[in-house]
């Protein structure tokens, strides 16, 4: 089985901020690509507790695979098998949640409104050479306009400080139930 890694560049080129976060992992990609998918809000300790809130009302029972594919996300690709990329913009700074639902994926390439940001957050199980695979995951920051750069600068902060949870929690989180069936 060969992987392609998703094309980062179409939907956000040039990122203010980019985290990223790979894990290797002896499961097949199939089985660890389907318990990425299956990993619980609930079963990522302090990230779990950051994503409810930053999105208020998010079920702790609430799969990250279902998470990405509803508002506040558009899904901008999705393989099904190996890789999920969703986007979602606003003022992602603020205490307000200022998340704009979007219609689909020519909407999230055109945003333009200045002050804001736009987010892509990518997912994919890479196979590696020596027949082991890997979870990857990306998050890239594109602000708008000067204002959306000064919020995105304000934010930096929060996610040097946290950034490493997905990582930590959420990627390992998918490896340790992968490596356990």
């Amino acid at each position: 089985m060969t992987t392609v890694t998703p094309d980062l560049d179409r939907w956000i080129g040039s990122p203010a901020m980019r985290v990223s976060h790979r894990r290797g992992s002896s499961a097949s990609p199939e089985l660890l690509w389907r318990c990425a998918q299956d990993v619980r809000v609930r079963d990522t300790g302090l990230l779990g507790r950051l994503v409810r809130w930053r999105l208020p009302g998010t079920p702790l029972e609430l799969r990250f695979g279902e998470l990405f594919r509803q508002p506040p996300f558009v899904v901008l690709e999705d393989d099904h098998e190996l890789a999920l990329l969703s986007g979602m913009v606003g003022r992602i700074w603020t205490l307000r949640r200022d998340y704009p639902s979007l219609a689909g994926p020519d909407e999230f390439l055109e945003w333009s409104q200045q002050g804001t940001a736009k987010v892509v957050f990518a997912h994919w199980v890479e196979v590696l050479d020596d027949g082991r695979c890997a979870l990857a995951s990306e998050s890239r920051v594109q602000p708008v306009g000067v204002q959306g750069r000064f919020g995105v600068r304000a934010v930096r902060p929060l996610v040097r400080a946290f950034g490493h949870l997905v990582g930590s929690e959420g990627v390992a989180a998918a490896v340790r139930l992968a490596e356990s069936g």
